[in-house]
């Protein structure tokens, strides 16, 4: 006797696997929709995700999102930021050169700059930690709440993007327009 595992594709805002569902990972198993199953830990981080916002330049917010799932190789989390990056009038040339900024420096401020390379530190924290003259960096451009803030939504961008990729997520289908 078989048993099946599949559920039912789940539906709704920002859920495990969007509605017409692939398999999760070719198991033939759909993931969990997480906003259903953990309410009150998804309200949470769509709070915490709110709040870190505050205050930041919505530009800046984007790039820093692209760059953090750029890192994570979150396609889910790239493709939603880069198309809320466009619809707020970020251009195509800075699209491109997020992920290599480094080398694209003309393309964005020292303020920028600080933001992503605090991005990098931050979401490969594992690698050596945050450095003393990246932090500095940061906090030469930005004031205290900033700071703050911007470290907030650098934490919060890397939760969705372990949450997107821990459920599976599929690039292309943000289901916040839902």
């Amino acid at each position: 006797m078989t048993t099946d595992t599949t559920a039912p594709a789940p539906t709704g805002s920002l859920t495990g696997v969007p509605a017409d569902g692939p398999a999760a990972a070719g198991t033939g198993r759909i993931r969990l929709d997480f906003a259903k199953s953990a309410p009150k830990v998804f309200r949470a981080l769509v709070g915490f995700d709110a709040a870190a916002r505050e205050g930041l330049d919505p530009a800046l917010v984007e790039l820093v999102q692209i760059r953090s799932s750029h890192l994570n190789h979150c396609a889910y989390c790239l493709h939603m930021h880069t198309n809320d990056a466009r619809k707020a009038g970020e251009c195509e040339d800075r699209l491109h050169m997020v992920a290599v900024w480094r080398e694209a420096r003309h393309f964005f401020s020292e303020k920028e700059q600080a933001a992503l390379a605090l991005t990098e530190a931050v979401t490969l924290v594992a690698d050596g930690g945050v450095p003393d003259d990246v932090y500095a960096q940061a906090a030469a451009h930005f004031d205290q709440t900033e700071l703050a803030n911007l470290l907030a939504l650098i934490f919060a961008i890397n939760t969705w993007n372990r949450l997107a990729l821990s459920t599976a997520k599929v690039a292309g289908t943000d289901e916040r327009r839902r």
